[in-house]
């Protein structure tokens, strides 16, 4: 599968109303992990919404960065999660799901699809995927 698809699947996850934002990356990057689909699912279901009140990081960002730390095993995760916040911040504009949904000009700055899709393609270019 190639990132765009990646990418891609991570959206229509998350546009099915099945999974939230965090699982939809999660899902989608299940296989550089050990870890099942329905696993990371489940230890990710905390994560959407800015953690529940939009005020905290994005989920999407938090998911890929729970793929770095399982893809990593711990070593080297946290300059990954550094480089996964800095692409995603350069092609979202922010973070926080509060700054993210924030509408100007009567739309959000990153609607949550884009959240997720650009959460894997960081993930991707950094991982060489």
């Amino acid at each position: 599968m190639t990132l765009t698809e990646r990418a891609e699947k991570a959206v229509e996850l998350k546009k099915s109303g099945l999974y939230n934002c965090s699982q939809a990356v999660t899902a989608a990057l299940a296989d550089q992990t050990s870890l099942t689909e329905e696993q990371l699912k489940q230890v990710s279901a905390g994560f959407c919404a800015g953690m529940g009140n939009m005020e905290a990081t994005c989920g999407a960002l938090i998911g890929a960065g729970m793929i770095a730390g399982l893809k990593t095993e711990g070593q080297g995760t946290l300059r990954m999660t550094r480089q996964l916040i800095e692409g995603f911040e350069e092609r979202c504009g922010a973070t926080k799901c509060k700054d993210l949904k924030t509408i100007t000009d009567g739309k959000p700055l990153c609607p949550c699809e884009e959240c997720v899709r650009n959460a894997v393609m960081v993930y991707g270019e950094i991982f060489g995927l």
